[in-house]
Formats: C-alpha cells, structure tokens, sequence
C-alpha cells in the first residue's frame, strides 16, 4: 500500500470513529451505534391509550408539606423543599383495580410510603416562569415514593449523601397517567393513604408548599428540563413503616386509586 493511500485510509478511519462518537454523544440522535447488550428503556401507561410515556429523568421533591416537614425535624420556614432523583428502573407500573405485589427490599427493617402526586412532562427548558411551566405538563399520575427510612437516616446522620435508601429498585410505583387535557392541572384536591383499610396519610393537594408550577420553575434553574422527565411533588404527613403482607391504597382526587401489597 502507498503512502498516500494508507494515509487515506486512516484519515476515513479516524473520521468514521470521531462521527461515531458523536452520534452517541448527541441526545436525542438516532443512529445505528452497536453496543455489547441491550439496555431496556423504562415506560409509563398512559390511560385510555396504547402509547406508553418514556421516562427520561425522575425527580423528586422533599418535605413540601409543611406538616411532613415538621414530623422530619425541619421548619418549613426556614429550609425551603429541596430536590433529589430516583433511576428510571425504580418506576414500579400498577394497573388501576388491581393490588401489585411490592417487594420488600433488602437492608432495611424500616420501610416506609409516602403517597404523591406525579407529573410528567412534555416539554422543558431552562429557567422556565412559573407562570409558563404548567404549558410542559403532559398528564398526571398517583405515585409512592417508597423509602428505606433507617438506611436515609444513618447516612443523613454521617453527612452522606442518602441515596440507598430513596433510590433504590421498585421504589417509585405509579398508576397510569392521565393528560391534563382532560383532567386539568391539580392545584387542589384531597390526597390519602391507607394501610390495611386504615387512614394513616390524609391532606389536600393545596397544602403544598411549592405547587405543581413552581417545583417545574425551581428545577429548571438547576437542569435543564426536557419530555419524559417526571415529578413526584411531595408527600403530606403522618409517613410510617409497613411490613410484609400490608396493602397499601393511594388516592388522589380525580384520579384512579393505586393499590400495593408489600410481598
């Protein structure tokens, strides 16, 4: 091979991998990358439709009932809610009218539920009004923010970051999403939780701290927010453990009930 051909063909090379390379670096791209194995992307139902949501990113937002935030050892006013994030493959999917058997996890022996209402998004941005953020919002969902409460705390208590006991497998189930075309924004409404038939959470939606529009605005000056990203905006007092064979129900107005069994 000549000189000049061999240089050609390292040239076509390099240019083949530098163009690889940003095809997977470019989001959003379509592009036929080979990879050693097949990763599974995390859906959502959305009710009353054969699509299904893809999740992108999962947020979460803390102590945004004030009472919630009392019972956790804060003053709602003087420490302002703040956000965290779960993987996608925490979504645990539940069909409305059945009781999904929930796992219980591994590692802790004080395992808690908190009862949510879930946004998910269309759209986002930076640095989004929240007088513009509920023009993002695609539907609206009922979750459980399961929590590993005695592994949150210990690390809490030694300055660590507390992941293991938010961000685990199957923590985040939900119910089907419904589209705030048809259900309109939820700024109100009642929000409880039962075990075993029992009330043990039970608040309205307009006791938030921060609404539906404001938490989108909030973290849109921290990330940039895109379609596919959810929010679980927070949960109201009274958060307790549950043990194996409890049943959890979930409700929101307007929304179907979420049902778990702890297996």
């Amino acid at each position: 091979m000549t000189p000049n051909k061999r240089r050609a063909v390292m040239q076509s090379a390099a240019a083949m991998t530098v163009g690889a390379v940003a095809a997977c670096a470019a989001p959003g791209r379509a592009s036929a990358v080979k990879t050693p194995f097949t990763v599974g992307a995390t859906y959502i139902a959305i009710a009353g439709s054969d699509e299904l949501f893809p999740v992108r990113r999962i947020y979460c937002i803390g102590r945004n009932y004030a009472a919630h935030a009392r019972e956790m050892g804060s003053d709602p006013t003087r420490e302002p809610p703040f956000f965290f994030q779960k993987p996608t493959d925490a979504i645990q999917n539940v069909t409305p009218g059945t009781v999904a058997d929930h796992p219980y996890p591994t590692l802790t022996k004080n395992y808690h539920y908190e009862v949510e209402l879930v946004a998910a998004l269309k759209g986002g941005g930076r640095n989004i009004t929240p007088e513009k953020a509920l023009e993002n919002v695609y539907a609206y969902a009922v979750g459980l923010d399961m929590t590993r409460r005695d592994l949150q705390r210990a690390m809490g208590d030694q300055k660590k970051p507390w992941e293991i006991g938010k961000s685990f497998d199957r923590s985040a189930p939900i119910g089907p999403l419904h589209l705030a075309s048809s259900t309109g924004h939820f700024t109100q409404g009642s929000i409880w939780l039962k075990v075993n038939g029992e009330t043990r959470q039970n608040a309205n939606l307009n006791q938030m701290i921060w609404s539906v529009a404001e938490q989108i605005s909030q973290l849109s000056q921290a990330f940039e927010l895109a379609a596919g990203d959810i929010i679980y905006s927070g949960t109201p007092e009274n958060v307790g453990p549950v043990v194996k064979g409890d049943e959890i129900v979930c409700h929101i107005d307007g929304l179907p009930d979420l049902s778990v069994k702890i297996t």
